[in-house]
């Protein structure tokens, strides 16, 4: 295909643009994509914040195949697809087959975006379900956290307990499957497993140390991305649990409270995902989920037009006007 397109562009921090390029070309082995749908991660935010003129953002894209390369199956022109690659904050992307997901008929497209969606299933699946029933923590309820509940549910979990700032994220949480909402202020003093809870460390090795193993959760799911949110999450682990750590920490290094963590011998589980390969078939999956009613999470996307970009940034970072998760039109 002939012709130029729109693209979004980084003019320099927190300003972007749109310009002109050439669409795209693709080999015998690629196919063109008409995009519909970008889906705005978390992880752009400090890139948006520090960016540099011409940086480029994008990685969750939905479109249609508008053409193909002669070596191509499984797919046909005119299919609704979604997965990886691509740098989608324009009109078309050249994306490898095996790298994409057929989109169900039934699914929105902004419910569909599948790359998000595959990092949700690949780090729930680094905490599964020791005993069905288990008690489960999740501090952080924006679109990662809301995700992971949902999961977390649709996993066997039974108690589900949701930590966050806003009255409203706790809420939503609810609807999703937590059975327990706490602001920080109003977690109970049982679920806390620190030093004051808990005593000073009895290093003798005399008792059985019965007492570091009330307090706390068993395992808990930080998607915050803060540092305040990860020492929180880590405070309630409760002695030899498990904290995954699902927010993305790229805006600088964190403190965290080691002597503890050390102390109670929890293990702490990174919960994101870089084989492509993997994260590929999880892409595929989380379509057959969504399809089936096994993973009951839609619903939580709003659609903008990418010149509001800028604008939508700044409610992602204040965490207002309900934002939860966005989607631009190209």
């Amino acid at each position: 295909m002939k012709g130029v397109m729109r693209q979004m562009i980084m003019a320099g921090p927190r300003k972007s643009r749109i310009i002109e390029v050439p669409i795209p070309e693709y080999n015998d082995n690629e196919m063109l994509v008409k995009v519909t749908l970008t889906g705005m991660c978390h992880s752009e935010l400090y890139p948006w914040m520090v960016a540099r003129e011409g940086d480029i953002l994008g990685h969750e894209s939905i479109g249609v195949v508008a053409e193909m390369g002669k070596n191509v199956k499984g797919f046909q022109v005119g299919d609704r697809v979604t997965g990886l690659g691509g740098g989608a904050y324009k009109e078309y992307i050249v994306v490898s087959p095996e790298k994409m997901a057929h989109v169900p008929d039934g699914l929105k497209d902004e419910d569909a975006i599948s790359e998000p969606l595959a990092c949700l299933l690949s780090a729930a699946m680094k905490l599964p379900v020791e005993t069905l029933g288990d008690t489960v923590a999740v501090v952080g309820c924006g679109y990662m956290g809301l995700g992971t509940i949902s999961l977390f549910k649709a996993m066997g979990y039974g108690r589900i307990i949701a930590i966050d700032l806003l009255p409203e994220r706790l809420a939503l949480a609810r609807n999703f499957g937590a059975t327990e909402t706490y602001l920080p202020e109003e977690i109970p003093e049982d679920y806390i497993s620190n030093f004051e809870t808990i005593g000073k460390a009895d290093l003798t090795r005399s008792g059985d140390n019965a007492n570091v193993f009330y307090p706390g959760i068993p395992t808990v799911m930080e998607f915050t991305g803060t540092e305040s949110g990860l020492q929180l999450a880590g405070a309630l682990v409760k002695a030899h649990g498990r904290l995954g750590i699902g927010g993305y920490h790229n805006d600088g290094p964190r403190s965290i409270d080691y002597k503890l963590w050390n102390f109670k011998a929890i293990t702490t589980i990174n919960c994101h995902e870089r084989r492509i390969e993997y994260e590929s078939m999880l892409c595929k999956r989380c379509m057959e989920l969504l399809e089936k009613g096994i993973w009951k999470f839609t619903g939580v996307t709003k659609v903008y037009d990418t010149e509001e970009f800028d604008r939508v940034s700044e409610m992602m970072e204040h965490h207002s006007d309900g934002f939860i998760k966005a989607a631009f039109r190209p």
